[in-house]
């Protein structure tokens, strides 16, 4: 039943722009890298001769962080917008399916749509770094890890977000927020460890990634059931 539902969202989606901000996403975070090695290209060999790839790797995730929360705030919107926009919400739950169906469904596509994000960026760090002439000495490790361990540290992001949008029809509030959220992730690094706009930086005082990622899916978890429970109890229009 979940599939069914999923490929009745994807054919939604498909009249969306969607596609492209998947694709615009990583293209601009490593754009924006191309122009600061660009400008700086011997200082910045220099100074991290001895890991370039690492220092690229970095720089690339100083900057996806940012991008990956206004992302989750555009795609959730987008996905959670058709039904609003064309109000057919009662239409929708009118289905012989599940409440809860239908919302995993929706927080299902987005989580594979910021898969599929995260794939491309790690597959644009790569080009970008055989571009800069950085060698064959690939920290694969650390490339998969800057690349999607992110993604899942900021899984209250996506929760929140995710239900923000459904259960309002005004889209200016989730997106607002969103925002807002992106903006102060910038400064996150010098918030506690157990403020989550900081789990998505992979920083904090264990000095460990995986207790970012541990903290993010554990809060996600719970947001995310209790924004289901919300929504199969509340009126939608």
């Amino acid at each position: 039943m979940l599939l069914k539902a999923m490929s009745a969202d994807w054919l939604k989606l498909r009249r969306t722009w969607i596609g492209w901000l998947v694709l615009l996403g990583p293209i601009g975070v490593i754009g924006l890298q191309s122009v600061n090695y660009g400008l700086r290209y011997d200082y910045l060999l220099k100074k991290y001769a001895d890991d370039p790839w690492g220092n690229l790797i970095i720089n690339v995730q100083f900057l996806a962080a940012p991008a990956l929360l206004l992302g989750i705030t555009l795609i959730a919107s987008i996905i959670s917008g058709i039904e609003h926009r064309e109000q057919s919400w009662k239409q929708v739950l009118a289905l012989p399916i599940s409440r809860s169906t239908v919302f995993a469904s929706k927080f299902t596509i987005i989580q594979l749509l910021l898969f599929v994000a995260c794939t491309l960026l790690s597959g644009g760090t790569l080009l970008l770094g055989g571009v800069l002439g950085l060698g064959m000495d690939i920290p694969w490790g650390m490339l998969l890890l800057k690349c999607y361990f992110p993604w899942l540290a900021a899984m209250p992001i996506i929760a929140l977000q995710s239900w923000l949008s459904i259960t309002n029809r005004n889209q200016a509030l989730p997106i607002s927020i969103g925002i807002l959220v992106s903006i102060f992730s910038m400064y996150a690094a010098r918030m506690p460890d157990w403020m989550p706009l900081k789990w998505p930086l992979l920083v904090n005082g264990a000095h460990s990634p995986i207790y970012s990622v541990i903290s993010g899916l554990c809060t996600g978890l719970v947001i995310y059931m209790l924004s289901l429970l919300h929504f199969a109890r509340k009126d939608v229009d």
